[in-house]
């Protein structure tokens, strides 16, 4: 059974950086793609990163570009969601996701792609 904790989530002034971090347990990172996605008050959840499972590729949603950056871990099972700069926009609840058997150097980007979710990691950005 796979199972994803994320952690890394709290409050934080607009202009301030966190790292989200997911733990993964029950398998290994080989044909896993991994993402990230965030659900606001009212909002749908929505896509924010991903990652190949080999680590080759990488995409973002265009309001996080040059601020966020995924990353992932192999040794120790973890992947990472680096956010610089943040902005109020930016306030959810953010939740890892992994996709089993994943082409090799591909992201995958919506909801549906995914099989194992998290129970997410609330970020509050304050002005």
């Amino acid at each position: 059974q796979v199972q994803l904790v994320e952690s890394g989530g709290g409050l934080v002034q607009a202009g301030g950086s966190l790292r989200l971090s997911c733990a993964v347990s029950g398998r290994t990172f080989t044909n896993y793609a991994m993402g990230w996605f965030r659900q606001a008050p009212g909002k749908v959840r929505e896509f924010v990163a991903a990652i190949s499972w080999d680590g080759g590729s990488t995409y973002y949603i265009d309001s996080v570009k040059g601020r966020f950056t995924i990353s992932t871990d192999n040794a120790k099972n973890t992947v990472a969601l680096t956010m610089n700069s943040l902005k109020r926009e930016d306030t959810a609840v953010y939740y890892c996701a992994a996709r089993r058997n994943s082409r090799r150097d591909y992201y995958y980007g919506t909801v549906e792609d995914y099989n194992y979710w998290g129970q997410g990691t609330r970020v509050t950005v304050s002005s």
